[in-house]
């Protein structure tokens, strides 16, 4: 019966049972006061273009090691290209209008004004010599004033003729006005940078690894369209690599960052050297991934270690480990 003592007893066996096997689950066995238990986490870098297209080429797969530089994947480069070569196209046009209107006119042309202003100066000559003329005979009464105004009309056209063709040869000799120069370079100016922006684009259509790492994952195979912006190849470089245990609050205050670390994994024989990167200023009530035997407080803060590349390499993500600090 359960009123009975012996049903009081029963029940309270039954209690200490379910506590026992709570502080079993919750990890109420005692343990070192300066190790925690923690995870693996990776920081992945999502390789992607930003501009869409077929994928043409891939030159990893997962669980490749690649280098800075190495090339991951190439998208089809068709209008690119297309567009590329027609700036370049467009930018040799425009230099060369610009070096025409710095430049004066062809010999031909200049050589054409320079023979009319030979014939013009010795029109003016020979109109010179009979001005000169018909004022002596004028003087003498042997002309008449009209026949001394038609000369002298005659002998100031073909001064102002010379004139004006030594203006003709001066400004052929010259390039284009000032203000269609400055003109012609700016415009070579915008074609340049129209060249840059599609040399960028096509090259965008080729991405290389940024870093050093571990080929996660490949989202896409050969011949699948990707969107512009999409990820095609996801990278974990082995300094992305850390660990994150938490602290209970009573605990926090001992620890700092750069203090050494010593992370315990399973099947390796010796524990890994870290140092503490980073401590979360925020308390918080549960931990995202629980992998602790004990909890002794509710409240827990975030720790990071950060490890040497090499020791790095030797860690994945979501891996259970022990993490002791201090030396």
């Amino acid at each position: 019966m359960i009123g009975s003592p012996a049903g009081h007893r029963w029940v309270l066996l039954c209690i200490g049972c379910a506590l026992a096997a709570l502080c079993g689950i919750s990890g109420c066995s005692s343990s070192s006061g300066n190790t925690v238990q923690g995870y693996v986490e990776g920081e992945f870098v999502y390789v992607a273009s930003p501009l869409g297209g077929q994928l043409q080429s891939l030159y990893v797969d997962r669980g490749a090691r690649v280098k800075d530089g190495d090339p991951l994947f190439t998208l089809d480069e068709t209008p690119e290209k297309a567009t590329r070569d027609e700036a370049e196209r467009r930018l040799a046009q425009g230099r060369a209008n610009l070096e025409d209107a710095k430049k004066g006119k062809r010999p031909t042309e200049i050589e054409s004004i320079e023979a009319q202003l030979k014939q013009a100066r010795a029109a003016l000559g020979f109109s010179s010599i009979e001005y000169d003329r018909q004022k002596k005979l004028a003087q003498t009464g042997a002309r008449s004033q009209e026949d001394l105004d038609r000369s002298r009309s005659i002998r100031d056209q073909d001064h102002q003729r010379v004139a004006q063709l030594e203006a003709d040869l001066a400004t052929a000799l010259l390039g284009s006005r000032h203000d269609q120069i400055v003109a012609a370079e700016d415009n070579v100016r915008a074609l340049q940078a129209a060249l840059d922006r599609a040399e960028w684009n096509l090259a965008q259509k080729r991405q290389a690894a940024p870093q050093a790492g571990l080929v996660s994952d490949v989202l896409y195979r050969e011949g699948d369209w990707v969107a512009a912006g999409r990820p095609v190849v996801v990278l974990l470089p082995p300094q992305n690599t850390r660990v994150r245990s938490f602290v209970s609050e009573t605990r926090i205050g001992a620890i700092h960052p750069g203090d050494p670390v010593k992370v315990t994994v399973d099947g390796l024989p010796e524990p890994l050297d870290g140092k503490v990167s980073f401590i979360s200023p925020q308390a918080e009530y549960t931990p995202p991934v629980i992998y602790s035997r004990e909890s002794r407080s509710k409240l827990v803060f975030m720790v990071e270690v950060v490890f040497d590349p090499k020791i790095a390499a030797n860690l994945h993500p979501g891996q259970p480990v022990d993490v002791r600090f201090g030396s």
